[in-house]
């Protein structure tokens, strides 16, 4: 991989490449990038998306879409911190083409913003509620009619997959999607690779998929363009691993800070953990001078974000030329100085956050809902393909919005689409739809 190829300002439908030299400064690709998404529908619609606590009664328990803004905002500190560093190292990046570090910034922030984008309601336990239905569920009928790798995607359902499909799928008047850049796009996709094979490798890029295989095409096209392609094998785009550290960076501390407030992780116990995260860079008189929880919360949680993102930087660079080569294998966190800190106060998030009574009950609802969804939907939906809709059908299909398809040209577009469609609801809308259908 070369920087060249991966920095791309290509967008869907381009016939003339663009170069950043020629750039508008004032109105830079990348940063285009960042107002398309935050203007979408689907964007939107994370604030009222689960990130762990669902229908908190609390204003300050983060949502997807608050999490996504603050991933965006270490994120772009991570981008602009590599991208000085690499333009060092690379300086005819910016004499000859006319990068700046700022690039590195904006594509990753714009990246780490629409990184939980594709995310159905209820987080990762609605991924497995869909999931489940076609792999146990009433959705097992139809795998004899669909080919393997067509099962797989929806019997593994995943959030990165459908985000990359909202980013990019052509509706009516609105060919290519968003029409983002391809540097983006390709800093978008976690795992560059298919839902099948199944090929479980100690390599941070396979453990999930990226991509549909109605969106196999496009992504190819991305792929070939940033040069992520070598013979049968996919690389990860290397502002990946910013856009996933600016994501662990932000659910390690801020999930573990919603604990503390929800009173769920006693401050005292909580505070030792961050101290130990950040302890040499404390300002004893000033801490002393914080009255408050909320005060003490934010000044560590700063401080402890942005010894993380310095790490983080430091570990990329260090480890540049691996991963161009696509042998680096973790991601960046797992090779932070502070791992051990990390791990601590992931371990008290998952005893007193993740596995909470307050959190399970309401995963269990939104399975339940989304489970009556797709009951209804799919069934629906395929008789509307199959040309057998009955009245029934056609009062459910008329509850979905104007603008949103869920017709395809084949059984599998139609599956996916009814499936894409109960993920794009918020939770409070799927548990309305659920009970106004189901009963």
């Amino acid at each position: 991989m070369i920087w060249e190829s991966l920095l791309s300002l290509k967008r869907f439908g381009d016939t003339n490449k663009r170069l950043r030299i020629e750039q508008d400064n004032l109105r830079l690709g990348f940063e285009v990038d960042y107002d398309r998404i935050v203007f979408s529908n689907a964007f939107r619609s994370l604030q009222d998306k689960t990130q762990v606590i669902p229908f908190s009664k609390t204003d300050f328990v983060h949502t997807r879409l608050t999490h996504s803004l603050e991933v965006s905002v270490v994120g772009r500190s991570l981008g602009r911190m590599a991208g000085h560093a690499i333009l060092q190292k690379h300086p005819h990046l910016k004499q000859s083409l006319g990068y700046q570090s700022n690039d590195f910034g904006a594509i990753t922030a714009a990246a780490s913003l629409a990184h939980d984008i594709g995310n159905p309601p209820f987080g990762h336990s609605g991924e497995k509620a869909i999931g489940h239905f076609f792999s146990s569920g009433e959705g097992v009928k139809y795998k004899n009619k669909l080919t393997d790798r067509e099962y797989q995607d929806l019997c593994d359902f995943e959030g990165n997959a459908n985000g990359f499909k909202i980013l990019t799928e052509s509706h009516p008047g609105t060919q290519g999607g968003l029409r983002l850049s391809y540097a983006t796009l390709g800093a978008f996709v976690k795992y560059p690779k298919a839902s099948l094979p199944v090929k479980p490798t100690p390599h941070v890029a396979d453990k999930k998929y990226g991509y549909f295989q109605s969106q196999k095409t496009f992504f190819k096209e991305v792929a070939d363009e940033l040069s992520l392609i070598d013979g049968e094998k996919t690389f990860r785009h290397p502002l990946t691993y910013l856009v996933e550290a600016a994501d662990d960076i932000c659910y390690t501390i801020i999930d573990f800070e919603d604990g503390i407030n929800l009173g769920w992780i006693s401050e005292e116990f909580a505070l030792e953990y961050l101290i130990n995260l950040v302890k040499d860079q404390i300002d004893s008189k000033k801490y002393a001078q914080l009255a408050y929880k909320p005060q003490r919360l934010s000044y560590l949680r700063a401080l402890a974000i942005n010894s993380m993102i310095k790490d983080a930087v430091d570990t990329f660079i260090d480890n540049e030329q691996s991963i161009l080569l696509g042998t680096f294998s973790q991601s960046l966190l797992e090779k932070s100085r502070f791992k051990p800190q990390i791990e601590d106060i992931i371990k008290i998030s998952v005893e007193n956050v993740y596995q909470s009574k307050e959190v399970i009950q309401k995963e269990v609802m939104g399975h339940r809902a989304i489970t009556t969804l797709l009951e209804y939907y799919c069934e629906a939906a395929v008789r509307s393909f199959n040309n057998k809709a009955n009245v029934h059908d056609k009062l459910i299909l008329s509850l979905v919005p104007e603008g949103i398809s869920m017709a395809g040209e084949t059984l599998y577009e139609t599956l996916l689409n009814s499936s894409c469609f109960v993920a794009s609801l918020s939770d409070g809308k799927a548990l309305r739809m659920a009970k106004d259908i189901g009963g």
